[in-house]
């Protein structure tokens, strides 16, 4: 691993400041050819707000390193999935009392198949453990959130949702 590399993993997500947002999967590559860093990058949805932000975070870190010139690239393709989280992006989500996602639905290209009556999986509160939580919002404060609570310990809590 490169030092620039190093730098970039070490920049926290601004709405996750718990993770980084290399355990967070958006970083997915970091190159140094001379005095050039690329650093190449996926929201974790197009229309991300977070995204200048995240930009900007990634080229202050470099610069502040000492770095001359930096590019920040942003690839949609292929689209990031909350599979991409790290087991240690995943802890610290939970030592937040945010729920980690479980695992992304598998999808084949064209048309997004539409099943009524399936039970969404269980959520486990990640304060209690208790393992039925209820939804109160599917947003919560940003659009891969949603907003629950435990009728164990009355705690609300968010928890990030597949993608």
């Amino acid at each position: 691993m490169n030092g620039a590399a190093t730098v970039v993993e070490s920049v926290v997500d601004p709405e996750l400041p718990m993770l980084t947002l290399a355990e967070l999967g958006v970083v997915r590559d970091v190159r140094q050819d001379g005095e050039e860093v690329t650093v190449t990058i996926t929201p974790t949805y197009s229309g991300c707000p977070a995204m200048d932000a995240i930009r900007a975070d990634i080229r202050s870190a470099l610069v502040g390193a000492g770095y001359g010139r930096v590019v920040v690239r942003t690839v949609l393709a292929p689209a990031w999935t909350t599979d991409w989280i790290s087991e240690s992006g995943r802890r610290k989500l939970a030592d937040a009392g945010i729920a980690p996602p479980g695992p992304a639905l598998r999808r084949v290209a064209g048309p997004v198949p539409l099943s009524l009556g399936v039970r969404p999986p269980a959520v486990a509160c990640p304060r209690c453990g208790h393992g039925e939580t209820e939804v109160l919002t599917a947003f919560g404060a940003t659009a891969c959130r949603e907003l629950r609570r435990c009728p164990a310990c009355r705690e609300p809590f968010e928890r990030v949702k597949e993608i």
